[in-house]
């Protein structure tokens, strides 16, 4: 068993897809139009077969509410692993994404924390 599909609750997807693919650099895999929705998916470049990341609208009456709540006591929706968090904190701070906790190193990973502007606070970590 593997994992192949992981899903983040958006707000807006066309909003999401402009931000995961343009700015975080995700590639696009699959836009299937689906009633008033997509099925939305990206993958990390370089990887077009690799985990796809779904970016799900959050319609169901739970989705704003959870969201919401992670957002407020800072947890994350979910982590994205990086080879150099300094060097990616700089990039994405670069290109005006808001982060609410820079770099910080936590023994065997450093991390650091921003807001992908669709709801979620989204982490990204580098292991040592």
């Amino acid at each position: 068993m593997r994992i192949v599909l992981t899903s983040v609750l958006v707000d807006d997807q066309e909003k999401a897809l402009r931000f995961y693919r343009d700015v975080l650099g995700f590639v696009l895999r699959f836009d299937i139009p689906m009633g008033a929705h997509r099925w939305l998916t990206l993958v990390a470049p370089g990887d077009p077969e690799g985990v796809q990341l779904l970016l799900e609208p959050d319609v169901h009456p739970a989705a704003k509410p959870f969201k919401a709540a992670l957002f407020a006591d800072g947890i994350p929706a979910t982590s994205f692993g990086v080879e150099d968090v300094e060097a990616e904190y700089r990039r994405l701070c670069g290109l005006g994404v808001a982060f609410t906790q820079p770099p910080v190193n936590m023994g065997p990973v450093t991390i650091a924390t921003f807001d992908d502007t669709c709801g979620n606070l989204i982490q990204i970590a580098e292991q040592h």
